[in-house]
């Protein structure tokens, strides 16, 4: 793991945490908005400096955003981490005895692969690989 990639932050209203976070920031808004439909859920990206934060909506009723604010309400749902090969980053961790999400990475927001390591086995925190699609691979 190369550096912290962004942390995912857990919103009810994506345009009304967009509003709040570029008052925060003091930006005219986000750089980037998209919805990653196989995963249930439309994002929107903030830069902060060196630093990005992802505001993450749900946008079916079982999707697992929706599930976690109903759970937990707003707030920190992942940190998602920079990695230059994400199947050996997977394959170690498995093997280190984490448990992921998934077998395979799958396509994620901002031009991202992406797999989960299950919060049960990162104590308590959901974390994120992410690694750079290549432009060959889109």
């Amino acid at each position: 793991m190369r550096k912290i990639e962004h942390i995912g932050i857990a919103v009810k209203d994506l345009d009304e945490s967009n509003t709040l976070f570029s008052s925060l920031f003091n930006v005219e808004g986000p750089y980037k908005i998209e919805e990653v439909e196989s995963e249930g859920v439309k994002t929107s990206f903030f830069k902060n400096g060196p630093n990005k934060i992802e505001l993450v909506q749900g946008t079916k009723e079982d999707d697992a955003i929706t599930k976690y604010i109903t759970k937990r309400g707003e707030g920190i749902h992942h940190i998602a981490f920079d990695v230059a090969d994400i199947r050996a980053e997977m394959a170690r961790l498995k093997a280190e005895g984490f448990t992921l999400l998934s077998d395979e990475p799958k396509k994620g927001a901002d031009n991202k692969w992406v797999c989960f390591v299950h919060p049960k086995s990162a104590n308590g925190v959901l974390i994120e690989l992410c690694q750079e699609i290549a432009a060959s691979a889109t």
